[in-house]
């Protein structure tokens, strides 16, 4: 769909600017040069996302607004939004002029282009018509850019399509209704990109999670007549390298339990594995972007379903850990799960890094809202490292605290550890110290809340709908990760 070219042609043109001082001796220049009245753009702003279409004799012209002082994650939201929302109108092919960009955002403006082309409409049956731009065969993207930076243009060019053809195969997991969407079609997927993309995955079914002790998972998927299964991925392109553990939680659908939730969202419950797709999502990128990182990716899959078999409120239950679990709330299952996908990792690869990544509180969600994802680590380097990666790839993440204080909240009389603490306060900081606890008091350990940002309202759909985030945020880590 993506091709790089230095010479204007007499297609369509799109072009990026940003607002400041200088954009109307751009505007004006631009004008000069396409034989345009200076008037058509003089209310042109370039307020993020803002377009305007404007015409010659010989090609119509976009300009498209990137805000003030953007970063790398607006240069794809805009591109994105522009591709989405003009895909009808636009012809077969389009040249995006980059000329006036610095060559660092390029990755961002085609992983931008390249996400608008996916089609949320999995299982519509009408019959399309009028196709649009990116359901075209012969549809175009020319990349216009200088003659001396065709070179470094490709390089980001194939990294921005790689990423994003990544991040669309995880909208598409996470938007996936649960009746298409079981623990095995998580294990397929994970299967399948091994095999494609070079890696190893090993497949822990349920008679080898009874072997190997994971009474933790196993207690969850207790209720529900899909079985369960853990997820172990591995990828070391060398030896001597920095070893990064990662664990998602892959619950494909969540009732609750016996402890049901209500029954006004519970349709939403679907994206209960969006943490899963964040790690699955980046560990695929990092694979085909050739990350020189020894990487394994821990994920327990399941349903939390109901029936006569489903574990109870007050049942106490073994870990792969050794310790044990009282279960106050069978609601706040992911917790239950990735305490046996954080033991089991750490207890058979020792990463030098271990990060959790789930969809785990609604008290995280109350605190940040649709925002940031929730950080929890007690090493500062780790936190501090966790964040630019946010910031770079605006998908955010806020530092919470994970104080001993709270460590009484998830004391038990008749256990271990205890599940939920029961308290209306500091909901995701308790989760975060269960956690901690199959941890094995690992020193570069950090937990990611991401209840709030994995599945939310957008322009990209008329319903809540994936964002993919964490693909970006964690490849971003991955490849920027060093030994301190």
């Amino acid at each position: 769909m993506f091709k790089l070219t230095h010479q204007i042609t007499d297609q369509p043109i799109l072009i990026g600017l940003i607002q400041g001082d200088s954009l109307q001796d751009q505007l004006r220049d631009i004008c000069a040069v396409y034989g345009l009245p200076a008037q058509i753009v003089q209310d042109f702003k370039a307020d993020l996302k803002e377009t305007l279409p404007a015409y010659t004799a010989e090609r119509k012209i976009y300009f498209l607004g990137l805000g003030k002082n953007p970063q790398l994650a607006d240069y794809c939201l805009a591109y994105r939004a522009f591709f989405y929302h003009q895909k009808a109108k636009l012809t077969d092919k389009i040249v995006v002029d980059l000329r006036h960009i610095a060559h660092d955002f390029f990755e961002f403006v085609v992983n931008g282009i390249a996400l608008a082309s996916y089609n949320i409409q999995i299982f519509k049956t009408d019959k399309i018509e009028n196709p649009h731009f990116f359901q075209r065969p012969e549809a175009e993207v020319q990349l216009l850019v200088p003659e001396e930076k065709l070179e470094i243009a490709k390089h980001f060019m194939q990294r921005g399509e790689a990423i994003a053809e990544s991040q669309r195969e995880i909208l598409q997991l996470v938007n996936l209704p649960s009746n298409h969407k079981t623990p095995e079609t998580i294990t397929k997927w994970a299967t399948a990109s091994a095999q494609k993309y070079g890696y190893q995955a090993r497949i822990l079914d349920k008679e080898m999670l009874i072997k190997e002790g994971l009474h933790a998972l196993l207690s969850v998927s207790a209720g529900s007549p899909e079985p369960p299964y853990l997820i172990v991925l591995e990828y070391k392109p060398a030896e001597g390298l920095p070893k990064i553990g990662l664990v998602g939680k892959g619950v494909t659908f969540d009732t609750g339990g016996v402890s049901i939730k209500d029954s006004n969202n519970m349709h939403f419950m679907k994206c209960d594995m969006a943490g899963a797709g964040g790690v699955l999502g980046a560990f695929e990128a990092a694979v085909k972007l050739g990350v020189q990182k020894h990487l394994i990716a821990v994920i327990p899959v399941t349903q939390n379903s109901t029936d006569g078999l489903s574990t109870k409120p007050s049942d106490v239950v073994n870990s792969y850990a050794g310790k044990t679990i009282e279960v106050i709330d069978t609601d706040a299952e992911g917790r239950i799960i990735l305490a046996d996908g954080l033991a089991y990792l750490n207890r058979n690869y020792a990463p030098d890094v271990l990060i959790d990544m789930a969809t785990l509180t609604g008290s995280c969600v109350a605190t940040l809202g649709y925002v940031a994802g929730g950080l929890f680590t007690q090493n500062d380097d780790l936190a501090t490292k966790l964040s630019e990666s946010g910031g770079r790839t605006g998908e955010k993440l806020w530092r919470l605290p994970m104080w001993d204080d709270y460590k009484g909240d998830i004391s038990s009389d008749v256990a271990d550890v205890r599940n939920y603490s029961g308290k209306p306060v500091a909901g995701a900081i308790s989760a975060a110290k269960f956690l901690e606890v199959f941890t094995e008091k690992h020193t570069a350990y950090a937990h990611i809340d991401m209840a709030g940002v994995c599945f939310v309202d957008s322009e990209f759909s008329s319903m809540r709908s994936a964002t993919g985030y964490g693909v970006r945020l964690l490849l971003d880590f991955i490849e920027r990760y060093e030994y301190k």
